[in-house]
């Protein structure tokens, strides 16, 4: 592997420094010559966090290879500063068995442009009642440490107080869909309140979320054992997590970058893209959402990436299929309503993108200090570009993209991944011989 300089970035928004890269790792921090023999990215004026981390993606592959593939979510992951996404379970066939974990990883690692992480199911099938093979999965070469039965919840407690019993034992944590069936069941689309009535949309309350919630973090409690909490989208269960906390409940939380943006007020012209699950909420809860994660009651940022094919995309609001996606524009979204507000400066943000959700997915390799020693998995994004979203330019297979024309400040403009770019939009200059920028596999653009 050849040797690598980054010259000139401003770690996590602070001093500028040289980082020699050699063999993946990074080897010297500071003022840095170094002859022709080496490949040199001028960083100057950019700012360097830890390679991004996901805790919370859907690849839909093996089963849903029209909406995406691993090769393709890998290269959008790359062009969104990531350096390693958490494949969630809800494949065809569904990932319950150590096999079908280690198809994942191995197909993540055949494309080389991002660590693919494989989620576990925590019921067979998805289906709520018997266990997975939870302990197959993590003793396989895919060593899965997450397990979720994400796009359904995991809504019998006595099954929930078994899984979170069983991955104690080897350090695990369940992530749990909050979603109560009975409050908000298949047909609920739309925040209940005004705007679920006035467009005659089925109500998903928050209560179904936060209900939830609650009975996990006392489960966790009794048990001893770790519960994540996806996509968190209300003010309630803000308070609700920030109360386990307090109590000294071994409980992490995520928000989506869609749920710190956008309200339920953009449901008005019936437009199946921004139809999602858990469902776009009022300003308030945004707010809420936005204060958790500064002061550090969420801990991460994860995208809940869901692309679909067109033709379950595009119909009818109540028909349509949950999820947008979210890999390739995270990083500019925070910036705009997190870090230009001040509520996150770019150390809070390696915070919560890179070191949280490699701490709480178990990747010891991910969210690394930029120090001598760590691997070299680093995101630079200059704070100042301005990115104008082209659904068409997605590297995702899909075109399901909620931020379409909308400009934010701020852009991921190169990303290294054990030592190699695996994506750069141009703006960084080279010198000494080019570099070789890997490849995106079965790119569909």
């Amino acid at each position: 592997m050849s040797r690598l300089l980054i010259r000139g970035a401003r770690l996590l928004g602070a001093e500028a420094a040289d980082l020699l890269v050699d063999d993946g790792v990074i080897r010297e921090v500071g003022s840095i010559r170094v002859g022709s023999d080496v490949e040199v990215l001028d960083a100057d004026g950019l700012v360097a966090l830890p390679g991004l981390v996901d805790l919370h993606v859907h690849l839909r592959e093996p089963g849903r290879e029209d909406a995406e593939t691993i090769a393709t979510g890998s290269a959008a992951a790359a062009a969104g500063g990531y350096t390693a996404v958490f494949a969630m379970a809800n494949t065809s066939p569904v990932t319950d068995t150590a096999e079908a974990a280690e198809r994942v990883l191995d197909l993540g690692r055949a494309c080389g442009l991002t660590e693919v992480v494989p989620v576990g199911a925590v019921t067979k099938g998805l289906e709520g009642g018997e266990l997975a093979e939870l302990g197959l999965m993590a003793r396989s070469r895919a060593a899965v440490r997450v397990f979720s039965d994400d796009g359904h919840c995991v809504h019998d407690a006595r099954v929930m107080r078994r899984a979170l019993e069983y991955v104690k034992t080897f350090g695990g944590v369940i992530s749990q869909h909050a979603q109560d069936p009975r409050l908000a069941g298949p047909d609920a689309c739309c925040h209940e309140g005004e705007v679920s009535g006035r467009l005659g949309l089925t109500g998903w309350p928050g209560i179904a979320e936060e209900s939830i919630v609650a009975r996990d973090v006392m489960l966790a409690r009794h048990t001893g054992s770790r519960v994540h909490v996806a996509h968190v989208s209300t003010a309630g269960t803000v308070e609700v997590i920030r109360w386990a906390k307090a109590q000294g409940i071994d409980v992490t939380a995520e928000v989506t970058p869609h749920h710190l943006a956008l309200t339920t007020d953009l449901l008005a012209g019936y437009d199946p893209v921004y139809k999602v699950n858990p469902p776009l909420r009022p300003t308030e809860d945004v707010e809420a959402l936005r204060a958790a994660l500064a002061d550090g009651t969420i801990d991460a940022v994860a995208t809940d990436h869901a692309p679909h094919a067109r033709q379950d995309k595009e119909h009818a609001f109540p028909d349509a299929a949950f999820g947008m996606l979210g890999l390739e524009t995270a990083l500019s979204v925070v910036s705009e309503v997190l870090v230009q507000p001040g509520l996150l400066d770019w150390a809070g943000v390696a915070r919560v993108m890179s070191s949280a959700p490699a701490r709480i997915g178990g990747l010891a390799a991910q969210g690394r200090p930029l120090s001598e020693g760590s691997p070299a998995h680093v995101t630079l994004v200059d704070p100042d570009r301005e990115l104008t979203v082209d659904a068409a330019e997605s590297r995702s297979r899909s075109r399901n993209n909620p931020w379409h024309g909308r400009t934010f400040r701020g852009a991921v403009v190169a990303t290294v991944y054990g030592g190699r770019v695996t994506f750069d939009r141009g703006a960084t200059s080279r010198t000494h011989r080019p570099l070789t920028t890997a490849s995106t596999p079965g790119a569909d653009l």
